[in-house]
């Protein structure tokens, strides 16, 4: 590569970062991690290579990675309160992907969201459900409270008795009612599977719900959304079997990984030994700001779903724009202003592409020290450009203004660093 390229790239690099360091960041699948946690990600682990479990690797080498592993997998359970953690997959797809492979065979039918209920594109005919050759059978859905139909979805487990019953979104509003299905789970016989990759932050704080004991078998996350960490995957199980383990253990390596990307595993690490101490407090903003969010763009005539249950109970919110112009307009008007957020479908949409939908997240602007007073600036904002349809570059400003007073993190053993300080490369 000439000199030239590796200049063009870093100036593009550099050019992200600033423009971020202005930005009101609201993707409901990002966040920022603490400096510890981004040390992590430029140690020597990054070059290094692990097969296997700590103890039993396949290399020489991993003396420290085998202690940081076992140290990671001890903090997973504490904080989960679970009997059993994998921390190698190297994000929540793959570690969808592992679960699929330990538990489900081509042809096995498996039971979960569609993808205009908010469901993960992995559970889709073109995601990992659809290459493991599984039939992917939707839920009953209510779009008054955007959950399942509880007593369609016993009907459904009855009807087709999966060989998984499998929960989890990506517009994750409020809590699956696992525990309501439980008795249907233990006639079917089926494994109860939650991808919890939104919302990990969030039961990891203790303010959105407990998979394990609402009668979940086996949760697989990504670790960088409501839960602060590094690009990474997890899996969590508690009440499983030894052959149920070892399934999911050999599923995870070698069915879909190799090299575990050890400096992502280590910053995962620190982020949970983070969430261990400061968590709940987290946790407890990140839902507080939400909801605040929430109400103050529906008195601004946004139009957020779920207004007659309080919005949500997670770190994100749903809006249907139609009116406005859709999701993919108005996420473009609002990215021209400098607030970051995403199109997304909403349930009777037909488009990935032009939907009606907008996701907003609140859990990064918690992580940067904004509380309800700044959710209901950052509110008037969004409905500057959305509603009263006002020129995004002289919003823009304003956001710059209001992002100038929350560039530190919060909520992590480096509390006060600057958000920015590990992204500005060296020269």
């Amino acid at each position: 590569m000439s000199h030239e390229d590796v200049e063009y790239i870093r100036e593009n690099v550099m050019a992200h970062n600033e423009w971020f360091e202005g930005c009101i960041p609201m993707i409901a699948s990002e966040n920022l991690m603490s400096p510890l946690a981004r040390e992590m990600l430029i140690s020597d682990f990054a070059d290094r290579y692990a097969e296997g479990l700590p103890g039993k690797r396949y290399y020489q080498g991993n003396i420290y990675v085998d202690k940081v592993e076992i140290r990671a997998i001890e903090l997973a359970k504490k904080v989960f309160e679970c009997d059993m953690a994998d921390v190698r997959p190297i994000s929540g797809t793959v570690a969808n992907m592992a679960v699929l492979f330990a538990y489900a065979q081509p042809g096995d039918t498996i039971t979960t969201c569609a993808l205009d209920q908010g469901a993960h594109i992995s559970t889709c005919e073109f995601g990992a459900f659809g290459q493991r050759g599984v039939r992917s059978v939707n839920y009953p859905w209510k779009l008054d409270d955007m959950n399942l139909d509880i007593d369609g979805t016993a009907k459904l487990l009855r009807q087709v008795r999966p060989k998984v019953a499998q929960f989890g979104l990506s517009v994750f509003l409020f809590p699956p009612p696992i525990r309501e299905l439980e008795d249907v789970f233990n006639e079917v016989g089926c494994l109860v599977w939650e991808d919890c990759a939104h919302v990990l932050g969030l039961i990891a704080g203790g303010q959105f719900q407990k998979p394990f004991e609402d009668g979940v078998n086996i949760v697989s996350a990504s670790t960088h959304k409501s839960f602060p960490g590094p690009n990474h995957g997890i899996v969590l199980g508690n009440g499983l079997t030894d052959e149920q383990v070892k399934k999911i253990q050999h599923a995870v390596f070698p069915g879909v990984t190799s090299s575990h990307h050890l400096h992502a595993m280590a910053a995962l690490a620190v982020t949970l030994a983070e969430m261990d101490v400061y968590g709940r407090d987290y946790a407890r903003q990140v839902c507080a700001n939400a909801r605040a969010l929430g109400q103050s763009l529906y008195e601004r005539g946004m139009p957020v779903l779920c207004e007659s249950l309080g919005f949500t109970r997670s770190h994100a919110i749903a809006l249907d724009v139609t009116r406005f112009g859709g999701g993919r307009a108005c996420a473009k008007s609002l990215e021209d202003a400098n607030m970051i957020c995403n199109k997304n479908m909403l349930p009777s949409d037909t488009s990935s592409v032009n939907p009606s939908g907008l996701r907003l997240g609140a859990q990064e602007m918690t992580r940067l020290g904004m509380k309800e007073s700044e959710m209901d600036e950052v509110a008037d904002l969004i409905a500057r450009v959305v509603v009263k349809g006002e020129d995004p570059a002289k919003v823009k400003e304003d956001v710059k203004a209001l992002k100038r007073g929350f560039d530190t993190l919060q909520y992590c053993f480096n509390a006060g660093e600057p958000a920015y300080k590990y992204r500005k490369l060296v020269p």
